[in-house]
């Protein structure tokens, strides 16, 4: 809970409490650490239309993590959403979250870091094993289906799926990762982890696209974020969805592992002719610029496509499925290598990364956004001899949040 001291009057030390002996603080349920150090330009406005963390500008760290519900009751769930909303708004402005339940204290003295905590809700806070849980199920939007596996996948459960999500993206990851861990505390018996992953971005200039893991630009060709007209068209949801999602998203978000270290001994031409993009620049092959326009009937002079018939640029193109358009809000990660035994001489251990991209898209309706994009993808993108999709998970991101409002709160009273 984020109310006060204890009943009875004075202040007793929280069972979460702690002494934080470096820095001379104690946080105790009567007594909440110093106010970090904010700034207004790394302040993100946590209430408004929409939420946090999808339009906008992207932050250079990320911590995404997905919850499975443990309790039976609905009000739990409610008490629970009202907790962590009060607890990002706080966070937002580089406060610490209030007792019974202490802040940890890691991030005192930092700013705000341009903080933004996104809530998701799965299809499992709705339906779960065939059980309505909660009520909630007339609430399911149809547009929050069930993902499927995609030829190549190789997900692994518990690091898929969910019953609901939250992204934390900050400029500091300590910032980041704090978010998360508070949340993880205010849920106590309501909410288990069921994942957490981190991710990062270089710092590039605003409004530049940075570089993945592969060294190729990435979201080059996103829906530009300061126009509300093709964010209403890509992104938000309008009076298509059920009330309560009106001015949401919905996150698709895969964990995709490269093969670094077999990507790495191809050469460049090779991999130009993967993505469909020059690796130096940006631009499209047989273009001058990142942002200038692929021309998918291009031709060489033997008649060939200059851009590759199964090139990843020409696959994701609005063009070939059918206008489908997403935002990309990905992040790279990295979680150390795995040894695994060579199966020729000189029969000795073999290195290989785990890193990779996280793949997270926001838009109006993944069933026309991202799902129709992907299914051809899957199927015939050269890329997919470099990259295995070990996670998948979809969430609906309600509207955004009101004065006095809790995230989700119109699907609860509506209910």
């Amino acid at each position: 809970m984020t109310g006060g001291a204890a009943k009875g009057g004075g202040s007793r030390l929280s069972r979460r409490g702690l002494f934080a002996a470096t820095s001379g603080l104690m946080v105790a349920a009567g007594e909440a650490p110093a106010r970090a150090l904010s700034a207004g330009a790394d302040v993100v406005p946590f209430r408004g239309a929409n939420q946090g963390g999808i339009v906008t500008p992207a932050q250079r760290h990320t911590t995404f993590a997905a919850f499975d519900l443990v309790t039976a009751r609905r009000d739990d769930v409610a008490a629970l959403l009202r907790r962590w909303t009060d607890a990002a708004a706080r966070m937002s402005l580089g406060e610490p979250v209030p007792p019974a339940v202490a802040d940890s204290g890691d991030v005192v003295g930092l700013s705000p870091a341009r903080l933004t905590v996104t809530f998701g809700f799965g299809a499992g806070l709705f339906v779960k094993d065939g059980a309505d849980r909660y009520g909630l199920a007339a609430g399911r939007p149809e547009a929050l289906v069930d993902m499927p596996v995609f030829p190549g996948d190789q997900l692994v459960a518990a690091r898929s799926g969910g019953d609901l999500s939250v992204q934390a993206c900050a400029d500091d990851p300590q910032v980041a990762f704090h978010a998360v861990r508070q949340l993880a505390r205010l849920a106590d018996d309501v909410a288990d982890i069921r994942w957490a992953q981190s991710g990062f971005n270089a710092g590039y200039a605003p409004g530049e696209a940075p570089r993945n893991l592969m060294g190729f630009k990435d979201g080059t060709n996103n829906p530009p974020i300061a126009d509300p007209q093709a964010m209403a068209a890509v992104v938000w949801v309008g009076d298509e969805g059920p009330a309560w999602m009106r001015g949401g998203s919905y996150v698709v978000y895969r964990r995709a592992r490269i093969a670094l270290e077999h990507w790495d001994r191809m050469k460049v031409a090779f991999q130009e002719q993967t993505f469909g993009r020059q690796k130096l620049t940006g631009a499209p092959l047989g273009m001058r610029s990142e942002h200038d326009k692929p021309d998918l009937s291009a031709t060489d002079p033997d008649g060939n496509p200059v851009i590759p018939e199964n090139a990843h640029i020409r696959l994701a193109a609005a063009e070939t499925n059918g206008g489908a358009r997403i935002l990309r809000r990905a992040y790279s990660y990295d979680d150390g290598v795995n040894f695994v035994a060579e199966r020729w001489p000189p029969w000795r251990q073999a290195m290989e990364f785990d890193a990779g991209l996280l793949f997270i898209c926001y838009q109006r309706d993944p069933r026309s956004g991202f799902l129709r994009i992907f299914e051809r993808m899957a199927k015939f993108d050269m890329m997919n001899q470099f990259v295995t999709n070990t996670a998948s998970a979809l969430f609906a991101c309600p509207g955004g949040i009101g004065d006095g409002e809790f995230v989700g709160q119109r699907l609860f009273d509506a209910g």
